[in-house]
Parts: structure tokens; sequence; C-alpha cells
């Protein structure tokens, strides 16, 4: 497989068909709208995180990780930094959290972003459906407003 370098890679991840776990799909694919034009973007949107996506993220100037939380407030937007984990004996090959991939990234490519930051927004359902909660459709804006400031703060630092 031959990875294009990204100044930015935008990795999103959800299930478009269990109400708000579709955030993540639905930022990236506005996020490929909103950054079409703009090089050095790239965006992957995914069910979930796999093993396969640890080259591009080794390959990655720096990496925003879109999803959703059941952790926080349904529609509360927030984005933190990452920080690679260190990989455990009995890997779950099905799916990763951000930190995995980055310790995976680093593990098998010897190779990290130099930043990279996990941008959440809370679920308020994951029922089966394709609709999103009320919460989630509220923050859609914020959420939005999050991903182009982080992507533009990111892709100034790489200049």
């Amino acid at each position: 497989m031959t990875v294009t370098k990204a100044r930015c890679l935008i990795l999103a991840c959800g299930n478009t068909l269990r109400g708000d776990d579709g955030v993540g799909p639905w930022l990236a694919s506005w996020a490929e709208e909103r950054f079409a034009h703009e090089g050095g973007v790239r965006v992957i949107s995914r069910q979930q995180w796999t093993l396969e996506l640890t080259e591009e993220i080794a390959a990655a100037e720096s990496v925003l990780f879109v999803d959703c939380s059941v952790a926080v407030a349904p529609g509360l937007v927030s984005v933190v930094g990452v920080q690679a984990a260190a990989v455990r004996e009995g890997l779950n090959t099905h799916q990763q959290g951000a930190s995995e991939l980055l310790g995976l990234a680093r593990d098998l490519y010897n190779s990290l972003p130099r930043a990279a930051f996990l941008l959440t927004v809370g679920a308020g359902s994951l029922e089966l459906g394709e609709e999103f909660s009320a919460a989630v459709k509220a923050a859609f804006p914020a959420a939005c407003a999050k991903v182009e400031e982080t992507v533009v703060r990111l892709l100034a630092d790489s200049s």
C-alpha cells in the first residue's frame, strides 16, 4: 500500500446506523468539503479504528482523531491531546483507541506525528437509526468550528 504523507490527517470513526455514533463520519464529510482545496489535509472515515491505519498515522505530520463519546454530556465538544500508549499483549486487532494506534505507529514504523489530538462529541443516543439526537444536532456548529480551528492550527505549526 502506498501512503500519501499528510500534513494533517483527520481520522474519524463511527457507525452511521447507530444514531450519534455517526457524528465522526458526519464531521469527516464536512471536513473533506471544508479542506478540499487545502494542500496536505487527508480525511479517512471508518466504522472503527483498526491496525491498518497505523501506516497512515506514522506517515502524517499531525493527526486529529474524531469520534463520539459516551463518557461526557450529550453534545459536549472537546479536544484533548493524545499521547502514544504502550502496546499491550493480547492486542485487539479489530478496534483500537487513538493512543493505542499512536503506540502501534511508533512501534511498527518507528514514527509518530509531531502532534495528535482527539475531538469528541458527547453522544445522546446510540440506538439503531440514522438520526442524530437533538443535543448532537445542536453541537454541529461548535464541532465544525473545533475541527476547523484545530486543523488550521496544525497546518500553521507544520509550515
